[in-house]
């Protein structure tokens, strides 16, 4: 997967509590078998109206969060069903970044083995981050991974808590595969001394 550093981006806010996964790719678009494909159905229902039609009130369709790499967005993000898809889709949109004040474990777990980097911060400052990112055009966060802070070019600076080892393996971009290839060598070398029998 693509190594996570340090990311600057464009901040789209979608103030809702208790997102789930059903919302953020809607079940009828679970047929395709890639990660890639998805990120045009992104919040679909929510995206559209009743005719197919695009909604012009939800925010991702509003011209002033076009191109955002970094979503804020309400607690418990990312819950009921621990579908992948859902960080898929969240990543092939386009965020790098996600900042609530919580998410869901599945989802929070599915998302930094596909690269996306849930951040969590506090109520205060995910609301400051909320109200900036309404009343600023152009309003941009870094989110720095190494030094585990989030920054903007006002006065904004927090700092948020995660995994070592998830750290790790984002800066590095290693997912599991990519983990378990580290040791392709010692794989091979054990496959060859395997008896033929159990080949």
């Amino acid at each position: 997967m693509t190594p996570f550093n340090i990311h600057t981006g464009l901040v789209a806010p979608l103030d809702r509590a208790n997102v789930d996964t059903d919302q953020i790719i809607p079940k009828q678009f679970l047929k395709r078998i890639e990660r890639t494909g998805f990120g045009e159905f992104l919040f679909n229902d929510w995206r559209r109206l009743p005719n197919g039609e695009i909604d012009p009130s939800f925010t991702l369709n509003d011209p002033k969060y076009q191109g955002a790499s970094i979503l804020i967005t309400g607690k418990n993000f990312g819950c009921g069903s621990s579908r992948e898809h859902a960080p898929w889709a969240l990543a092939d949109y386009g965020f790098r970044a996600i900042i609530a004040t919580s998410f869901a474990d599945i989802f929070s777990n599915n998302c930094l083995k596909n690269g996306l980097l849930p951040v969590v911060l506090s109520d205060t400052e995910v609301a400051t981050l909320f109200q900036r990112a309404q009343e600023l055009d152009g309003y941009q966060l870094t989110v720095d991974l190494e030094n585990r802070i989030v920054t903007d070019d006002e006065d904004f600076s927090a700092s948020f808590v995660i995994d070592g080892f998830q750290r790790e393996c984002l800066l590095a971009g290693l997912d599991d595969v990519g983990l378990t290839l580290r040791h392709e060598a010692d794989i091979a070398a054990y496959e060859r001394h395997r008896p033929a029998w159990l080949q």
